[in-house]
C-alpha cells in the first residue's frame, strides 16, 4: 500500500517533517515489517514483551530534526476506502490520576474550585468575542472586494453590451475569478493543506478523539481565514459560513492553553505589589489561597514577606495553566465550534446543538451553559461590530454572516394540506443529497489518486473557478428573462439585451455571492425568475457546486446547498401555483426555504440543530415543524443510499472515528478477538536503557504501556500495577529523574505537573533526548508518575460493551487482562474502529500505513 500521508491527507505533511524519516508502522497484533527484528534486539531480560501495541505518531507535530527526504511521487496512488489508517494518534481525554495529580487536586479548597470556574466562563468570553471580531472582518473583505471585482465587471459588460466585443468581458471575469483563486490556493496546498474545505470533518474528528496534525494552530487560523476570503471572492460556489465553525475552534484551542505553540510565546500576567516581595516556588498548583491575585492567576501559593523598601515588586504567572490537556481543551473547542455556527448563522441555540449533535462526543450539563454562553458572545459582538459599520449602531440587525430575512408569518403561512407536500420535498432533498454525495465521493477518490501535488491542485482550483465565470457568462448571456429593475433589491442589476429599465434575472443568481442569491430566491416577489431560469441555474449550479467540493481551497458547503435547494425549491412553488391557478398559499419564497432545508439536510444530515438554525436564521416559529419533517424526511431517504457528506470524507481518509454504538450485530466478538496482543510492559522501577530502548522502537512506536510488578531476573509477569503514557516518559527522561542502581533508597527529583504542563502539547521526540551510557544504568521509579487505576475489561466482554466503555469515557487505552490481573492485550481506538456495519454485514477494515 503505498504512503499517501503528504499528499492526501488532511495533514498534508509526511512523517519525515516530524523527524521521523523512514519509520514504518506495522500493523496491528504486531504484524508489520521490522517488527520481529526489533523483538530479537530487545531481550526479555532487558524489559517484558508482552506486546506490540500498534500506535503511532506520538504528537501533531514535533521539532524537524531532520531533513525531508525527497521522493518520487508517481503519477497514480492507489486508494481503497475500506481501509484504517494507523497514521492517526488518539488524544489522551481521560485524565491519567497519577500521585501529581492527586495531589493537586486534593489542594484545591472551594476559593480556587470557583476561580477555575471563573476562568472558565471567561475564556467562553473570549472565545465568543474573538470567534465574532474573526467572523466580522471575513464579512466586511469579502464585501468590499467582491464588491470591487463586481462592479469592474459590470462597467466592463456594460461598456461591450453597446459596442460589441463582450468575449473581452468573459476573459476579465475568469481572468479575475481564477487569479484571486490561485492565491487562496497556493496558500492552502504549499503552508497548510488542513486549512482546505470547511474543516467541519477535521473538528468532529478532533472531538471525537482523533489528533488530526496541525487542525488547531494559529497558522491554520490565518490560512482559513484568508483562503476563505479568496475563495468567496474569486466566485466559487462555496460559502464562507462552514470555515467559521473551525476557525472558532482553533481559537478556542489557542486561548484556552494561554500560549502559541508556534509562536513560542507563553503569555504571562503581571501582578504588582508595593511593599511586598513575592516568592514564588517551582509549584503549578491551582488551588492559592491568593487567588484574589487575578481570575487568570494560576501559579500557586505565593510567600509574601514585608520589606523595608517601598519600591513595587513585578511578578509574572502563567495564564490558563491548568487547562493544558487534553480534556480541558476538547471542552473548549466544542464551544469554539458553536461560537463559529452563531458567528455565522446568527444562531447561538442552533450553535450549541450543532455542537451537541455533530461536533461534540462527550458532553455534560455543566458544559452546556458555558457554551450557549460563548454562542451569544460570539452572535452579539459580530451584530454590534456589523451594525456600526453599516452605520446603524443601535439597530443590532446583523446577527449573523447570513441573515434569511423576516418571513412574514400572515402572508406566508401554511396549511395542514401542504403537509405531504412539505414531505415530499424532503424526498427530492434527500435524492439530490444523495446523488450530489455519490458524484463527490467519486471525484474526491479520483483527486486521491491522481491530483495528489500541490501543482495540480492549485491548476484544478482555477481550471474550476474559470469554469464557473465561464458558465455564469454564459448563461447570463442566453437568457432572455427580463424584470423590471424598478423596486428591486438587486446589488449589481445587469441590463445586458433586455430592454431600458430592465435587468436580466440570471444575473441575479450568479452574478452575486451566493448569501445575496440565497436571500434574494427567498424574498424576490412572486414573477421575478422565470421557471427555466432556475431550472437552468440549478441544473449548472448543482454540478459546479459537487465539483468545487473537495477543492485544495477553504470553502463551506451551507451556502451552495442552500442556494441550489432555494431555486428548485421556487421552482417547485412556481409549478404549484400554476396547478392551483395562482393560490395565495402557493408562495414562492416560503416553498424555496423548505426546498434550501431539504437540500442541505440531503447533503449533511443533520437533523436537530439545522432546524433550530433555519428557525433562528429566519426569525420565525412557524416553520419549525414543516422544516423538521423535512430534514427528518430528507435524512432517512439519503442515509438509505449513501453517508452524509462529512462522514463520507472521513472515512474517505480512512480516519478510525467511533460513532455512537458499536455495530449492532457485533455482539459474537470479544475482547479477546479485537485486542491487541502482545503487549509492551514495563516494571514499576525499570532500568532507563530499557526505557530508551522501548520508545526508540520505531516498529512499533506505542503511547501507552501497562507497568507491572516483576522479578527483574525473571521474564514471569505479575498483576497488572498501573499504566504509563510516552508522553509521562519522555518528560521523565528529559528532567534525568533516575536514581543510581546501587542505591535504590536516593530521592530522585521530584517533578511537578507544571512540568509535564510546559511540554504539551509537543512533546520532543526520543531521538532528542541524550541518555549517556551511565545514566542508561540507572533506574527510574514509576510509581509516582502511573496512573495506577487504569480502566481495565476481561478477555469475555463483548464487542458493544468494551466499544460502550469505551466511547463514552473517551478512552485511549483500556487494558485487557485475564483472571489473575495479568496483562493480556490492549485495546485501542483502531481495533474498535476497523469493525463496521457493511453491506453485507460485520465487516472487518483492513490496517494500513497511509
Amino acid at each position: 500500500m503505498a504512503n499517501v500521508a503528504k499528499k492526501v491527507s488532511w495533514s498534508g505533511r509526511d512523517d519525515d517533517e516530524d523527524g521521523r524519516a523512514g519509520e514504518t508502522t506495522p500493523l496491528l497484533n504486531g504484524t508489520g515489517p521490522g517488527a520481529a527484528g526489533s523483538a530479537r534486539q530487545l531481550t526479555p531480560s532487558s524489559f517484558l514483551r508482552i506486546g506490540q501495541l500498534s500506535n503511532v505518531d506520538l504528537n501533531e507535530d514535533v521539532h524537524e530534526l531532520e531533513t525531508e527526504v525527497p521522493r518520487q511521487c508517481p503519477n497514480e496512488i492507489p486508494h481503497n476506502e475500506k481501509l484504517l489508517s494507523l497514521k492517526y494518534e488518539s488524544l489522551d481525554y481521560d485524565n491519567s490520576e497519577n500521585q501529581l495529580f492527586l495531589e493537586e487536586e486534593r489542594r484545591i479548597n472551594h476559593a480556587a474550585f470557583r476561580t477555575v470556574e471563573i476562568k472558565r466562563w471567561v475564556i467562553c468570553a473570549m472565545i465568543g468575542i474573538l470567534t465574532g471580531l474573526v467572523a466580522c472582518f471575513i464579512d466586511i473583505v469579502v464585501e468590499n472586494l467582491a464588491g470591487l471585482k463586481y462592479r469592474v465587471v459590470k462597467d466592463n459588460i456594460d461598456k461591450f453590451t453597446a459596442k460589441g466585443g463582450l468575449s473581452f468581458s468573459l476573459l476579465l471575469w475568469a481572468t479575475l475569478n481564477a487569479s484571486v483563486v490561485m492565491v487562496g490556493s497556493l496558500i492552502v496546498a504549499f503552508i497548510e493543506p488542513v486549512a482546505a474545505g470547511s474543516g467541519i470533518p477535521q473538528i468532529k474528528c478532533y472531538l471525537n478523539g482523533v489528533k488530526i496534525p496541525h487542525v488547531v494552530r494559529l497558522k491554520t487560523l490565518v490560512i482559513k481565514v484568508c483562503g476563505v476570503i479568496l475563495s468567496v471572492v474569486g466566485g466559487l460556489a462555496v460559502g464562507k459560513e462552514g470555515p467559521m465553525i473551525h476557525s472558532g475552534s482553533v481559537i478556542a484551542a489557542g486561548i484556552s492553553q494561554g500560549r502559541s505553540t508556534s509562536l513560542k510565546r507563553d503569555f504571562k500576567v503581571g501582578v504588582e505589589v508595593r511593599g511586598l516581595v513575592l516568592q514564588v516556588p517551582f509549584c503549578a498548583r491551582p488551588g492559592c489561597p491568593h487567588w484574589w491575585l487575578g481570575i487568570i492567576h494560576l501559579i500557586p501559593s505565593p510567600k509574601l514577606q514585608p520589606v523595608a523598601s517601598p519600591k513595587a515588586a513585578f511578578a509574572l504567572f502563567q495564564i490558563f495553566e491548568y487547562f493544558r490537556r487534553d480534556t480541558e481543551k476538547r471542552d473548549f473547542v466544542s464551544a469554539g465550534a458553536a461560537a463559529g455556527v452563531s458567528a455565522a448563522f446568527g444562531a447561538p441555540v442552533g450553535g450549541v446543538l450543532f455542537s451537541l449533535e455533530e461536533g461534540a462526543s462527550f458532553w455534560n450539563q455543566f458544559l452546556t451553559w458555558r457554551i450557549f454562553f460563548a454562542s451569544m458572545i460570539s452572535t452579539f459582538t459580530l451584530n454590534s461590530v456589523l451594525s456600526v459599520y453599516h452605520g446603524n449602531a443601535w439597530d443590532l440587525s446583523s446577527p449573523g454572516l447570513i441573515n434569511f430575512g423576516r418571513f412574514d408569518s400572515e402572508k406566508m403561512g401554511y396549511t395542514i394540506q401542504e403537509i405531504p407536500i412539505f414531505i415530499f420535498m424532503g424526498v427530492v432533498g434527500g435524492i439530490l443529497g444523495a446523488l450530489f454525495n455519490a458524484l463527490n465521493y467519486w471525484l474526491t477518490m479520483f483527486r486521491i489518486r491522481y491530483i495528489h501535488r500541490p501543482c495540480l491542485q492549485v491548476v484544478e482550483a482555477m481550471l474550476v473557478a474559470a469554469v464557473t465565470a465561464t458558465v455564469g457568462f454564459v448563461m447570463i448571456y442566453c437568457s432572455r428573462d427580463c424584470q423590471p429593475i424598478q423596486g428591486s433589491s438587486v446589488a449589481y442589476p445587469l441590463q445586458l439585451f433586455c430592454a431600458d429599465g430592465e435587468y436580466n434575472s440570471m444575473a441575479t443568481a450568479f452574478f452575486n455571492t451566493p448569501e445575496k442569491s440565497v436571500v434574494n430566491l427567498f424574498h424576490d416577489p412572486p414573477g421575478s425568475y422565470n421557471p427555466m431560469t432556475l431550472g437552468m441555474f440549478t441544473l449548472m449550479y448543482f454540478f459546479l457546486a459537487c465539483w468545487t467540493y473537495g477543492l485544495t481551497v477553504s470553502a463551506g458547503v451551507f451556502i451552495p446547498s442552500l442556494l441550489i435547494g432555494a431555486a428548485w425549491g421556487r421552482l417547485f412553488g412556481i409549478s404549484l401555483s400554476y396547478l392551483t391557478k395562482g393560490s395565495i398559499w402557493a408562495d414562492p419564497g416560503k416553498y424555496a426555504l423548505m426546498g434550501a432545508a431539504a437540500q442541505l439536510g440531503g447533503i449533511v444530515r443533520m437533523t436537530l440543530s439545522l432546524t433550530v438554525i433555519m428557525m433562528e436564521a429566519t426569525g420565525n416559529v412557524t416553520y419549525g415543524f414543516p422544516i423538521m419533517l423535512v430534514l427528518m424526511t430528507a435524512k432517512i431517504v439519503g442515509d438509505y443510499f449513501v453517508e452524509g457528506l462529512y462522514d463520507m470524507h472521513i472515512q474517505l481518509q480512512s480516519v478510525p472515528f467511533l460513532h455512537w454504538e458499536a455495530p449492532v450485530t457485533s455482539h459474537s466478538l470479544t475482547a479477546r478477538e479485537v485486542m491487541s496482543t502482545p503487549v509492551t510492559c514495563l516494571r514499576r522501577i525499570e532500568r532507563v536503557g530499557t526505557v530508551v530502548d522501548i520508545l526508540s522502537d520505531t516498529s512499533s512506536n506505542h503511547n501507552g504501556f501497562p507497568v507491572v510488578e516483576s522479578n527483574p531476573d525473571t521474564t514471569q509477569v505479575a498483576g497488572l500495577r498501573g499504566l504509563i503514557l510516552r508522553s509521562q516518559l519522555i518528560v521523565l527522561l528529559k528532567h534525568k529523574v533516575f536514581m543510581e542502581r546501587a542505591n535504590l533508597s536516593v530521592v530522585q527529583r521530584r517533578l511537578k505537573l507544571k512540568d509535564f504542563r510546559d511540554a504539551y502539547p509537543r512533546f520532543p521526540p526520543i531521538q532528542s533526548i541524550h541518555v549517556s551510557q551511565d545514566e542508561r544504568e540507572c533506574m527510574i521509579d514509576l510509581s509516582e508518575f502511573m496512573n495506577p487505576s487504569p480502566y481495565t475489561v476481561p478477555q469475555e466482554a463483548s464487542l458493544p460493551r468494551v466499544f460502550k466503555l469505551f466511547r463514552a469515557l473517551g478512552l485511549r487505552h483500556l487494558v485487557v487482562v485475564d483472571n489473575r490481573n495479568e496483562v493480556v492485550g490492549m485495546v485501542t481506538r483502531k481495533d474498535l474502529a476497523r469493525y463496521r456495519l457493511g453491506k453485507e454485514g460485520l465487516e472487518e477494515l483492513s490496517l494500513a500505513q497511509t
